[in-house]
Parts: C-alpha cells; structure tokens; sequence
C-alpha cells in the first residue's frame, strides 16, 4: 500500500538469483520449519488471503476512501498567528541528523545545524 493509501501490485522483474527465494516463499519456509506451515502454495492464494483478511487488497489501483468521523471541538478560534513548527527542514530525518556532511550543508547554506544529540 502506498502512501495514497492505494494498493500496488508489484510485478516480478527478475527471477532471484541462485538460491535466493521471494519474500513470501521464504515466510511460507520458515512457516513449516517452526511446525505452523501457511497453506499458502502461489503468490495468488497470498493475495487472496490478503482480500480475505483485509477487502482493501481485492480493490489495487484504487483509492479507497476511510469514512470521516468528526474531530476537534467547537469554540473560538485562537488569534495568534501559525508558525511553522520546522525550523531545519533538511534534517529533519534521522539519518540526516546523524550526518556531519549534512550538518556542514546546512551550516552552509545559513541554516543552524542540529545533529539529533543536542536535547
């Protein structure tokens, strides 16, 4: 499912190489190796466990609205102004945060530099 909430299928590209398996094989070998085998034998009977458990699955390529229930309360509004809550956009993932070369970038470019170990 991607980040529309819309269910993709992937496409086998290539066949794995020498005796690498597809991840569902390899959840289904590892299944029967602990004593609870999956009766799941083709990447369609997968699938269709996926529908079964979850109708999302049955529908790919479409966007399947969630039903909107109400938030937030009634009352005033506040006055004040928004302020954006990021102060250093460019690091504002971990793997960024931990980056001396991204901290040295930004530095650069005029934005104070915060590594994720500074509180």
């Amino acid at each position: 499912m991607n980040t529309e909430g819309r269910v993709q299928r992937g496409q086998l590209a290539v066949f794995p190489p020498g005796e690498a398996r597809e991840d569902w094989k390899i959840v289904r070998a590892l299944s029967g190796v602990l004593g609870r085998a999956l009766p799941y034998d083709t990447l369609d009977r997968v699938r269709d466990r996926l529908a079964e458990a979850s109708p999302v699955f049955a529908a790919a390529d479409t966007v399947s609205r969630a039903p909107m229930g109400t938030f937030g309360e009634d009352g005033p509004l506040d006055p004040g102004t928004f302020a954006y809550p990021i102060a250093n956009f460019y690091m504002t993932d971990p793997i960024s945060r931990c980056s001396e070369t991204m901290a040295k970038c930004t530095a650069e470019i005029g934005v104070t530099p915060k590594t994720g170990t500074d509180g």
